[in-house]
């Protein structure tokens, strides 16, 4: 494909804004050797709906709550050291089995989330969960694996008084800002990082809306407010395609 043909392919997937991001991105990993960084990210919030989106698909899905690290089964698709910290964070993770083999996980807490990617923070409103690292394996993707998650996601999170579900998506993944849509998903703001060596830059849509930094023990605060009715439902018509991840 040519360079034109991908830069138009951008534009109709991703917008122009977003696109030209997106060719920046891609032109300072050239340029740098990969010592420079950028990432955009989508901010978004979801209600947690009181109804499963397809009640009766998927039941020989079976969904399990990973409360520990050593709950993790074997040959889990992520280093200790990361489920380590995501558990001192206090998240939690739902897991999807198929036959006895893990097809897919979600993660998600509440109160605030330390980004993984870059330095930041993003502070929650009450009765809100930050859900983050959506999994299924690509062999899953067209089935029901990614709706059991989410049904079971949703009735745990109603169970402990959560309204809405909020989390960040790459500007760049087309696929699952289509599906984040598709689900009913607001967005609340956008923040773009710089990362070059220890620095790092932000430019976001939410306050602090610049920020800069060197160390890891600095970093912005976003504090987000969803804005979404406590009984709100997703827009999505039940039992559609499945979502990409």
């Amino acid at each position: 494909m040519s360079i034109t043909a991908r830069l138009h392919r951008s534009v109709v997937q991703l917008g122009w804004r977003d696109a030209a991001w997106y060719a920046l991105e891609r032109l300072l990993a050239l340029l740098s050797g990969g010592r420079w960084a950028l990432f955009r990210y989508h901010i978004v919030a979801q209600a947690v709906a009181a109804a499963p989106l397809c009640p009766g698909r998927g039941a020989d899905i079976e969904v399990r709550l990973l409360a520990g690290l050593g709950q993790a089964p074997p040959g889990y698709p992520r280093p200790a050291e990361v489920l380590r910290q995501r558990y001192q964070q206090g998240a939690q993770s739902l897991a999807a089995y198929r036959r006895g083999e893990l097809v897919g996980f979600l993660w998600f807490l509440a109160g605030a989330y330390q980004e993984d990617e870059v330095r930041a923070r993003y502070l929650l409103p009450a009765a809100c969960a930050w859900d983050f690292d959506v999994y299924v394996r690509p062999d899953e993707r067209l089935g029901w694996a990614f709706r059991r998650l989410w049904d079971e996601a949703q009735r745990l999170l109603r169970a402990r008084g959560v309204r809405c579900s909020c989390s960040r998506i790459s500007a760049f993944n087309a696929a699952s800002l289509r599906a984040h849509a598709r689900l009913g998903a607001r967005r609340l703001g956008s923040a773009t990082f710089l990362r070059c060596g220890r620095w790092q830059w932000m430019l976001a849509s939410l306050a602090p809306y610049v920020h800069l930094s060197r160390r890891d023990s600095s970093f912005p605060l976003l504090r987000l407010d969803a804005g979404i009715p406590a009984d709100g439902r997703p827009q999505e018509p039940p039992c559609q395609s499945n979502k990409s991840v």
